[in-house]
């Protein structure tokens, strides 16, 4: 089976979905041992993590879960992968990187009797147009977020570069357009997260125009408001069976709410007002109410 790739904006869900669609056991994918360097020679690191709670995978902690690899992927790829200062497309896959990705795959599958597709997440840039040159065929789960939640996560992060601007953040420069747009705001630090979600889901979409009934795109709302829903549609995007051992992992999981509309207390009415101005049409597109009224636009 062709790869799949779950992408997301980062602080969108994503880890989620990549936790429990690695839970089913004919999913092969990298875990957090072998992005420190401890290779996962055979299934059993998998297996082993497939019988765990879910709790035990909380980040911040000693643990065995699945991972973005970007230590190993900088390693045994290309940083170039890792940390793009925009999104890499079918112009940027050599016939050098090509061979290294497919070697990164092979190698981790070859070891994975069991396993019949293999299963990776990727935050920020999509780099979907690259994946799908270097392998055709691949499938693309997008996980989408209300962008007021993402951005309001990412000024909370210790990671955030945000607070460095265009010339030192994650994402490389603003066009014009979003420059424009950030500058009539005012060049407010929340607003700027609110740009970057933007500048995101606008290439997001690109790729999701280029690749066609390959893309599915899942709301994180939705995921929480019913999981099995949701979970389905993208097992069935994989072309993966619901099975007793898939149901029984999903199981280990509780969906809160608890954080869906968190930005609206943590972020002030103003700030709020003026995220919505730049990202209000986006958020719409998605079925996002815009929490603002006319006026305040």
């Amino acid at each position: 089976m062709p790869p799949t790739f779950i992408i997301g904006t980062g602080r969108c869900g994503s880890t989620l979905v990549h936790e429990i669609v690695a839970r089913h056991p004919a999913v092969g994918f990298v875990t957090n041992l072998d992005d420190l360097g401890i290779r996962q020679g055979n299934a059993q690191q998998l297996t082993l993590w497939r019988r765990l709670p879910a709790a035990l995978s909380d980040k911040g902690r000693a643990r065995l879960a699945p991972s973005e690899g970007y230590r190993v992927i900088s390693r045994d790829v290309s940083p170039a992968l890792v940390d793009p200062v925009a999104d890499p497309t079918a112009a940027d896959l050599s016939p050098w990187l090509n061979e290294r990705l497919h070697a990164f795959v092979d190698d981790r599958m070859r070891h994975l009797d069991a396993a019949e597709v293999f299963v990776h997440k990727f935050t920020g840039w999509p780099r979907a147009r690259l994946l799908d040159t270097a392998f055709p065929g691949a499938n693309f789960v997008h996980v989408v977020r209300d962008g007021r939640a993402v951005a309001n996560s990412w000024l909370q992060m210790d990671w955030w570069r945000g607070h460095l601007g265009p010339t030192g953040w994650h994402f490389g420069p603003l066009p014009a357009a979003l420059d424009d747009a950030w500058a009539h705001v005012g060049r407010t630090q929340p607003t700027l997260a609110g740009v970057a979600w933007r500048l995101l889901t606008d290439t997001y979409e690109e790729c999701a125009a280029e690749l066609g009934r390959r893309w599915l795109t899942v709301r994180y709302e939705d995921l929480v408001a019913d999981p099995k829903a949701q979970i389905t549609r993208v097992l069935d995007h994989i072309g993966l069976p619901w099975n007793d051992a898939f149901e029984s992992g999903l199981g280990r999981y509780a969906f809160s709410p608890a954080r869906l509309t968190a930005y609206r207390d943590e972020l002030s009415p103003a700030q709020i007002t003026d995220i919505e101005k730049v990202i209000g049409d986006n958020l719409e597109r998605y079925g996002y109410d815009r929490v603002s009224t006319p006026g305040d636009q």
